[in-house]
């Protein structure tokens, strides 16, 4: 598959091969789904917490005796029937990590990206380069460009220039090539990067 190969000015300079076995892949909607929600599952801290009757503040003292009272039977004013008592069966701190195999995150980032290829949804700059830290000449290629929709810019390497650049942009999120993730791809409208960071997939994914 060939795209057009496009300066910062809007202007294309050229055609690029995408590599087929990266953009051309066969598309599987459930394995990306399956990734989308292991990275979601990670990225939850599972830091909740209720105390149960063993843990909140109170007396152990029991309420009243035993029998002959015609009242309920009490043991401590910590049981979960009472106010300020504990929590029956409340979340606890666990783990929601899912494993998923190097193999399949691959194919599932191959897929996504073959989506984006197939909706002529992928621009190749010749090169993305700035002196110095500025929004308005990002912003300026992207009108340039006739990006309208929220884009996903890939790096080949950490950049700050590019970074403080892009940052302050609504709806335009950065990241670098090697960390491409499904989530960024599928929220994103448009992927953007430059050629440098085509070979970076290329080595990865390739």
């Amino acid at each position: 598959m060939k795209v057009p190969l496009m300066n910062m000015a809007g202007q294309s300079v050229g055609e690029i091969e995408l590599n087929k076995a990266i953009f051309e892949a066969p598309i599987n909607t459930a394995l990306m789904h399956q990734a989308l929600t292991r990275q979601l599952a990670n990225a939850r801290q599972g830091t909740h917490k209720t105390k149960t009757r063993g843990e909140v503040s109170g007396s152990t003292r029991k309420m009243w005796k035993q029998k002959h009272t015609g009242r309920a039977r009490q043991g401590s004013r910590k049981a979960p029937q009472w106010r300020k008592g504990g929590t029956v069966f409340g979340p606890l701190p666990r783990s929601y990590a899912q494993a998923m195999p190097k193999k399949m995150r691959h194919a599932a980032l191959r897929s996504a990206l073959s989506v984006k290829a197939a909706d002529n949804r992928i621009i190749v700059l010749d090169a993305l380069a700035l002196d110095a830290p500025k929004t308005r000449p990002i912003a300026d290629m992207l009108r340039s460009l006739n990006v309208t929709t929220s884009t996903l810019v890939l790096l080949p390497e950490s950049n700050p220039t590019l970074e403080r650049s892009i940052r302050n942009i609504d709806g335009v999120q950065y990241v670098r090539a090697q960390y491409i993730n499904i989530r960024d791809l599928l929220r994103s409208g448009v992927l953007l990067m430059p050629k440098t960071a085509l070979d970076v997939l290329d080595g990865m994914l390739g």
